[in-house]
C-alpha cells in the first residue's frame, strides 16, 4: 500500500473520533482573489465567523488573569510572614524582596510576549518545548502546567471561601459544600463559553483592581494609619527570638512571594481563544496583566513599610492595609468583598488555559482525543468537565482547607517557566531573526531566574508537601506516554497514514432481533431489506410455562403477517437475552466467512426524556453482547415516538 505522509507524523484524524462522512478540503488561496480582490487573511476578523465566541483584550484580562490578580491578596502576606521570623527589622526587607519579584515578573511578561508571537496556536511552554527541546521535556512542561492549573482551581476556591467564613464564622462547618457550589458555578459559566465567563467576571475584576489601586493611592498620602481596628486585640506573629536577616531567609521570602506569579503564563497558553488579530490582542493582554500586577504588588509593599505593618493572627495583611488607608468604613468592606469574590473566581484562569493545553495534548495523541473536541461556542467541554472533577476531588480531600493545598502550589508553574525560557533561547538561535541576540539574552536571563526560583521553591517547600508534586510529575509523563503508545498501536492496526485497498462488495446478511409484532418491527424489517441481500429475524425463547403463550402468539402472528422474512427461534435455557443472539451470529460467521453480517437492533425513542426510564433496555443488552463476542456490524434503529397532536 502506498504511504500517505503527514506533515507532523500524526494521523489525519483521531482513530476513535473520525466521523463517518466524506469531507473535501478547499485549495489554499493566496492573499488576492482571481480578479485581484483581497482575500481575508487567517488572522483577520473577516476570517472568523465565530468571532463573538472569542475574547477581546479586555475580556481576556478578565478571563485569564484572575489567578495572577488575586495573588496580590496572598503574595505580599506570604513575604511578610516569612520575614516576621526576623522581627520588625526583617519586615523592612519586604519592599526589596517584592522588587526582586517584580523584576522577575517583568522578565516573564516580556518573554511570554515573545512566546505569543512565536507560537500563536497556544500551548505556552508545552508548544515551545515540543518544538525545540524534544518530546520528553515537552511532556514534563505539560505535566507541570496541568498540575498547577488544577491546584490553582482548588486553592482559589478555598481561599475565597476562607475569606467568606472569616466574615461569617457560622458557615465554617459548611465550607466544603460552599467550595463545591462555587466550583459548580464557575464550571457552568465556562461550559457556556469563555466569552460568557469573561463578561460575568469583568465587573468583579474591575472592582478589585480599582479598589486596590485606590487603596494604594490614598495610603501614599497618609502619614499614619487611618485606623487599626482590624488588628486590635489580635496577637502579633512576630518572632520573640528574632533571627538575623540572612540569605536563606530572603530566599525563603522570595520563594513564598513567587506564588504571586502563577497565572502569568495563562495568556500564552490560550492565544487561540482571542479574536483576530489574536497575537496582538494576547500580547496587549499579557502586558496589561504585568503592569497591573507589578503596580499592585509594589504599591502594597510600599504601604506595608509606610504604616510599619506587623502581621497578626486571624487578620490578613490586605485587610490591615485597607483599614490603614481607608479607615474602618464602607471602602474597607468593598476591598474585603471584592477580594473574597476575586479569590473565589480566580479559578477561571485554569478553565481558560488548561482545556486548550489538553486539546493540544490530545491532538498529539498524549491524551484521549475527546479532549480535543470543541463545542459550538469554542468550548473544550470535556477538558472543562475533567478539570472540574479533579478539582472537586481535591476540595473534598482537603476538607476545604487552603493550608493543605498551598504548599503544593507554584512549584509546577516554575518548572514550566524554566522550560519555556530555555526553549525560546533555542528558538531565537535557530530563527536568527532581527535582534535575535537581545531576545535570546532576555530569555536566557529569564531561564536563570526561574530556574533558581524553582530550586528555591522546591527546597523550601519540600517537607511541606512539594514532594508530592515531584512524584506526580513523572507519573503524569508516564501516563502521557502510555496513551501515546496505545494510539500508535491503534494507528498501526487501522493502517493510518497508508492508502487502503479499493472497496469491494461482499454478500450481506442482516439479523434483526424481535420480541413481538409492532410498527417498530415493521420499520426494522423495512430497513433490513434495504441494507442487506438476505434478512433473518431472530427471537429468543424460554421453555417455561409463563413464556410459552407469548412465544406461540408471536409464531402465530408472524405466519399471519407473512413478511417474507424467516423468523428463527433461538431457545435459551436461562433468562439470558444477548448471549443466544451473539452465539447465533458467531455460528453464522464461521459458516459463511465471506459474508458481511449486520445486527440491526430496533429501539423506540420516547418523545420525552423522562420516559426513557420506562424502557426495558433490551436493545442495549443485545448490542453489548454482540459487540463483546462478535465482529458483526451493529446498527441501532431509532424509531421516534412523536407525541399525539393536542385537541383544543
Amino acid at each position: 500500500m502506498a504511504k500517505v505522509s503527514q506533515p507532523d507524523g500524526r494521523p489525519e484524524e483521531p482513530p476513535d473520533t473520525a466521523p463517518a462522512t466524506v469531507t473535501t478540503t478547499a485549495p489554499t488561496t493566496t492573499a488576492t482573489g482571481p480578479a485581484g480582490a483581497p482575500v481575508a487573511e487567517p488572522d483577520s476578523p473577516a476570517a472568523e465567523p465565530d468571532a463573538r465566541h472569542r475574547l477581546t483584550a479586555l475580556q481576556g484580562l478578565a478571563a485569564l488573569s484572575l489567578d495572577a490578580m488575586a495573588s496580590v491578596a496572598y503574595g505580599p502576606e506570604s513575604i511578610v510572614l516569612v520575614l516576621a521570623a526576623a522581627g520588625s527589622h526583617g519586615l523592612g526587607f519586604t519592599l526589596p524582596v517584592t522588587l526582586a519579584i517584580a523584576v522577575l515578573l517583568a522578565v516573564l511578561v516580556a518573554s511570554y510576549r515573545q512566546v505569543i508571537a512565536a507560537f500563536p496556536n497556544g500551548g505556552g511552554s508545552y508548544a515551545v518545548a515540543r518544538t525545540h527541546l524534544g518530546r520528553r521535556t515537552a511532556l514534563f512542561a505539560a505535566a507541570s502546567l496541568l498540575l498547577d492549573y488544577v491546584l490553582n482551581v482548588a486553592v482559589s476556591v478555598t481561599a475565597g471561601v476562607a475569606a467568606l467564613t472569616s466574615a461569617f464564622p457560622a458557615l465554617y462547618d459548611d465550607r466544603v459544600g460552599i467550595c463545591l457550589a462555587v466550583l459548580a458555578l464557575i464550571t457552568a459559566l465556562n461550559l457556556r463559553g469563555i466569552v460568557d465567563s469573561a463578561k460575568a467576571f469583568l465587573v468583579p475584576t474591575a472592582v478589585f483592581v480599582g479598589a486596590i489601586l485606590a487603596m494604594v493611592a490614598v495610603g501614599l498620602f497618609r502619614a499614619a494609619p487611618a485606623a487599626t481596628v482590624t488588628a486590635d486585640g489580635h496577637a502579633s506573629v512576630l518572632a520573640d527570638n528574632a533571627t538575623t536577616v540572612g540569605a536563606l531567609l530572603l530566599l525563603k521570602a522570595f520563594a513564598a512571594g513567587c506564588s504571586a506569579l502563577t497565572g502569568v503564563e495563562a495568556v500564552a497558553n490560550a492565544v487561540p481563544s482571542f479574536r483576530a488579530p489574536a497575537t496582538r490582542r494576547a500580547q496587549r493582554t499579557e502586558v496589561a496583566l504585568g503592569v497591573l500586577l507589578g503596580v499592585m504588588l509594589i504599591g502594597l509593599s510600599v504601604l506595608i513599610g509606610r504604616f510599619h505593618l506587623q502581621p497578626v493572627e486571624g487578620v490578613t495583611v490586605l485587610a490591615q492595609l485597607a483599614d490603614a488607608s481607608f479607615g474602618h468604613h464602607a471602602a474597607f468592606y468593598v476591598v474585603q468583598f471584592a477580594t473574597m469574590v476575586l479569590l473565589a473566581l480566580a479559578a477561571n484562569t485554569s478553565f481558560g488555559g488548561l482545556p486548550v493545553l489538553m486539546g493540544l495534548l490530545a491532538r498529539d495523541n498524549y491524551l484521549p482525543h475527546v479532549f480535543g473536541l470543541k463545542a459550538d461556542r469554542q468550548v473544550h467541554r470535556h477538558g472543562v468537565l475533567a478539570l472540574a472533577a479533579v478539582a472537586a476531588a481535591l476540595l473534598i480531600f482537603s476538607g476545604g482547607d487552603m493550608n493543605t493545598l498551598v504548599p503544593l502550589f507554584a512549584l509546577g508553574v516554575f518548572v514550566g517557566f524554566t522550560v519555556c525560557q530555555i526553549g525560546m533561547v533555542r528558538h531565537w538561535r535557530r530563527e536568527r531573526s532581527p535582534r535575535w541576540r537581545g531576545k535570546a539574552l532576555l530569555n536566557g536571563f529569564g531561564a536563570l531566574l526561574t530556574g533558581v526560583s524553582a530550586v528555591v521553591v522546591t527546597a523550601t517547600k519540600f517537607s511541606e508537601g512539594a514532594w508530592l508534586i515531584l512524584v506526580a510529575l513523572p507519573l503524569l509523563v508516564l501516563t502521557f506516554e502510555a496513551v501515546h503508545r496505545a494510539y500508535a498501536r491503534i494507528g498501526t492496526r487501522l493502517g493510518l497514514g497508508r492508502l487502503p485497498e479499493p472497496p469491494r462488495r461482499a454478500p450481506s446478511l442482516v439479523v434483526v432481533p424481535v420480541s413481538h409484532l409492532s410498527r417498530l418491527t415493521a420499520e426494522a424489517l423495512n430497513a433490513a431489506v434495504s441494507l442487506g441481500d438476505e434478512v433473518v429475524a431472530v427471537t429468543v425463547t424460554h421453555d417455561t410455562p409463563e413464556d410459552r403463550p407469548a412465544t406461540e402468539a408471536l409464531r402465530r402472528d408472524w405466519e399471519l403477517w407473512s413478511p417474507g422474512v424467516e423468523l428463527l427461534e433461538l431457545p435459551s435455557a436461562t433468562r439470558s437475552l444477548g448471549r443466544p443472539i451473539a452465539a447465533y451470529v458467531t455460528g453464522l460467521t464461521a459458516r459463511r466467512p465471506g459474508t458481511r453480517i449486520t445486527v440491526l437492533i430496533p429501539e423506540a425513542e420516547p418523545a420525552h426524556l423522562w420516559q426513557r426510564l420506562l424502557q426495558n433496555q433490551r436493545g442495549a443488552v443485545v448490542a453489548h453482547a454482540v459487540r463483546r463476542d462478535t465482529d458483526a456490524v451493529i446498527c441501532r434503529l431509532r424509531f421516534r415516538l412523536t407525541p399525539p397532536a393536542r385537541m383544543w
